[in-house]
């Protein structure tokens, strides 16, 4: 069978060069179009280099149209994956670095918190537009895959005023997955779960093995796992709200109003033995570390083997899952973003909620999961609240409904104040003008209440843990890793 697969974004090269093979494990697809699109030339030529290598060496005929203009790798596409990052490190710094002046401390600041409202602000501004453009020269009835984002925030834009229909996808729920069987001394395969809730803070409400529910003895038993010292706050947050939590120790911590508002208590809640553990600004630093990876290591890259497109080397990325499913009818089951329509009963119907679904010849069925967990769902109604004002505002470039998104954020919240955040938006916008084109008439108001009116900062804001240099990072994983040595050998006696 032949359709065509768009990539745009696709100089990312973990994301694109992995689903690409993932795809063409699938033998139906081995006569597929493929075309890449980004706007960076340099990256756009090495990926489609090393990609094309992975097809020639796998014998098959498949020739990737590589090309600046988006539009013309849409043209009649049956299918759109989306992988972009709008403005890249330089945008990303301002997402991180300012609030941090402010005391608003983030380990991603991707999703929620300041740092991912203001991330959607520019992916939103671009996505409509790239929605236009497939509405407008794709294959009727294209599916938009998104995995960039806030990826919530960015899918209900898109379906609700792309008018593209588009599910989001993310890979938190098999690894949580993963850690579950691990703790029950399961095969994976063995442990079904119920994973419901929005991305990022979606929930295994319920965890079965042998038809045997295990949800309840689950906290007793993943306090005992080998990774528990790795995910205390996941497992406060069990504690306390009885059900575990898709999000690493980072993410996670920044979601929420409890674990990051105040620097002494930090410390208690990371360890560095990996960035995502908590670190402040701790993607901020990789990013930093390796923004020339892609000239460092595309030599090495093209010596290796080139990639092997068998049925043992497909990663558990959703995409390939997805097409395969909707091209062949294999039944597929898995989690992903998609608008709310009553899926989960007690949070809003309008919201992107991240659930489990079935994709066959009948297309992308959505199951009813009913009521979420009291517990979970307020918060992931909180969540919504900042993603909806956030999303209206990235669409009508209205700062009013920016700063209120800003403001019923639970961490902005609970470290700043009205009149803080209302500066803090403001630097961040007028920072980041080049990629908020819906905000060209605010942001000049923007600069002159920064200038008129700025307020002082209290000697306590700004005052948090600092980004570790390399070789800072260096000490503390080495010291990390003599006390859990030195932990293994006492358990041992």
């Amino acid at each position: 069978m032949s359709f065509k697969v768009a990539f745009i974004g696709a100089g990312s090269i973990g994301f694109t060069r992995g689903l690409l093979a993932d795809i063409l494990t699938v033998p139906e697809f081995h006569d597929i179009q493929v075309s890449f699109t980004d706007i960076n030339p340099d990256n756009l030529r090495m990926v489609t280099q090393l990609c094309q290598r992975d097809i020639d060496e796998n014998g098959l005929a498949i020739k990737i149209h590589a090309t600046l203009d988006r539009r013309e790798a849409f043209r009649d596409a049956k299918y759109v994956i989306n992988c972009v990052r709008i403005g890249m490190l330089e945008a990303f710094e301002t997402d991180v670095d300012i609030p941090l002046k402010y005391g608003v401390d983030q380990c991603v600041g991707d999703t929620l918190c300041i740092g991912g409202i203001m991330y959607g602000q520019r992916g939103i501004a671009a996505m409509l537009g790239f929605c236009k453009d497939i509405r407008e020269v794709a294959a009727p009835g294209c599916l938009l895959l998104n995995y960039s984002n806030p990826n919530a925030m960015v899918t209900w834009a898109c379906n609700k005023y792309g008018k593209v229909p588009t599910y989001g996808l993310c890979h938190g729920v098999q690894h949580g997955h993963e850690q579950i069987a691990k703790a029950l001394g399961r095969k994976k395969e063995d442990v079904d779960i119920i994973c419901a809730g929005l991305n990022h803070q979606t929930w295994y409400v319920s965890v079965k093995t042998d038809g045997v529910e295990r949800t309840g003895e689950l906290y007793e038993l993943m306090k005992q796992a080998d990774f528990a010292k790795d995910e205390n706050v996941r497992l406060d947050v069990m504690r306390n709200f009885g059900y575990y939590s898709t999000e690493s120790n980072g993410h996670l911590s920044e979601y929420l109003m409890w674990y990051r508002k105040r620097p002494e208590e930090m410390e208690k809640w990371i360890n560095y033995s990996s960035w995502i553990q908590g670190e402040t600004a701790g993607y901020l630093r990789v990013c930093r570390e390796s923004r020339n990876w892609f000239e460092t290591d595309f030599p090495n890259w093209l010596k290796e083997p080139a990639r092997k497109f068998t049925p043992e080397s497909r990663s558990t990325e959703h995409g390939s899952y997805i097409i395969e499913g909707l091209e062949t009818g294999r039944v597929y089951r898995g989690c992903f973003n998609v608008m709310n329509n009553g899926a989960i009963t007690n949070l809003s119907a309008e919201c992107v909620v991240e659930v489990p679904c079935y994709v066959d010849y009948n297309g992308i069925s959505i199951p009813k999961v009913g009521d979420l967990p009291l517990g979970c769902a307020a918060i992931c109604s909180a969540s919504v609240w900042v993603q909806k004002l956030a999303v209206e505002a990235a669409v009508h470039g209205d700062i009013s409904l920016l700063y209120q998104a800003a403001m019923m954020d639970p961490l902005t919240g609970a470290v700043c104040t009205p009149d803080e955040i209302r500066q803090m938006v403001d630097e961040m916008l007028v920072a980041g003008r080049q990629w908020l084109p819906q905000y060209s008439e605010e942001i000049p108001k923007a600069e002159k209440r920064l200038t008129d009116s700025r307020l002082p900062l209290h000697p306590a804001k700004g005052f948090r843990l600092h980004t570790k240099t390399v070789e800072e990072m260096a000490e503390e994983k080495a010291k990390y890793r003599a006390l859990a040595s030195a932990a293994a050998k006492e358990n041992v006696k």
